[in-house]
C-alpha cells in the first residue's frame, strides 16, 4: 500500500531526465560499486544545482579581456554537511561545483533494532550562522537521523538550511517536516513506503555499503 506524504511547499521532487536515469542505475541490484559511485556523484551534483537555484547573490564588477562588465557573486559562504558515512559520497559529486565550500561533518548511526539515531561525532566550522548550509544524506527513511542532524546544526547557529537526499519515504518526509517545517527538502523520488525493517521500498539498498563497497 502506498503512503501519501502531506502536501507541503518545502518539498521539491526533481524530475530532470538525467537525475531519473541515474536513479534507475542506482536502484538496479546489478550495478557494481564503480558505476554506483559514478551515478551517485552525478545525481548529487544535479540535485545540488537545483537546491542552490535561489541562493542570494550581489552585483560585482568584472574586467574581461575586452572591457569591464558586471557579474554576480554569492552573498553567503556555502557549507556542505554530510551525515556520515553515506553522505560523503554526495560531497564527492558536489564539491567540484563549489570548490570553495566548507565541509562540516555529522556522524549518526542507526540502531538496526529500534531504527533510532545515535549521534557519535560532529565537527563544524565558524561560519554556520552566516552560511548557506546543505545537509546531505542519500536516504530519508524514518527521518530521525535528519531531524537529529538539523537539531545540531540549528543549535550551532545555522539558519539557512537545505536538505538534499536521493531517495525519500513518505514517513520520513512527514517526520522531518513535523519537526523542521522551515527546512526545504530536495529529492529525486518519494518512494512507496518503509518496510518492517525501516528500509525504503523499492529504494536502492544500503547506499553507504554500495558506495564504499562493503556490501555483505
Amino acid at each position: 500500500m502506498r503512503s501519501t506524504p502531506p502536501p507541503m511547499n518545502s518539498l521539491t521532487v526533481c524530475t530532470h531526465p538525467l537525475i531519473q536515469a541515474a536513479l534507475s542505475r542506482l536502484r538496479d541490484h546489478r550495478t557494481d560499486c564503480e558505476e554506483f559511485r559514478r551515478h551517485l556523484r552525478a545525481m548529487s551534483m544535479l540535485l545540488f544545482v537545483e537546491a542552490a537555484r535561489d541562493l542570494e547573490t550581489r552585483t560585482v564588477e568584472v574586467t574581461t579581456p575586452m572591457e569591464k562588465t558586471t557579474g554576480r557573486k554569492l552573498v553567503h559562504p556555502i557549507v556542505l554537511v554530510p551525515i556520515l558515512r553515506a553522505g560523503l559520497g554526495m560531497v564527492d559529486g558536489i564539491w567540484p561545483v563549489v570548490p570553495a565550500a566548507q565541509l562540516a561533518h555529522i556522524g549518526i548511526y542507526r540502531d538496526e533494532e529500534t531504527a533510532r539515531p545515535h549521534p557519535y561525532y560532529s565537527k563544524f566550522g565558524p561560519d554556520l550562522n552566516i552560511a548557506e548550509v546543505f545537509l546531505l544524506d542519500p536516504m530519508l527513511a524514518t527521518g530521525q537521523s535528519a531531524v537529529e542532524a538539523v537539531n545540531q546544526l540549528k543549535a550551532h547557529g545555522a539558519s539557512r538550511l537545505r536538505f538534499i537526499c536521493l531517495v525519500s519515504a513518505p514517513e520520513g518526509i512527514k517526520t522531518f517536516h513535523g519537526t523542521h517545517p522551515d527546512v526545504p527538502v530536495f529529492t529525486a523520488t518519494v518512494d512507496l513506503r518503509l518496510n518492517e525493517h525501516s528500509y525504503i521500498v523499492p529504494g536502492l539498498g544500503d547506499a553507504g555499503d554500495r558506495y564504499f563497497g562493503t556490501v555483505r
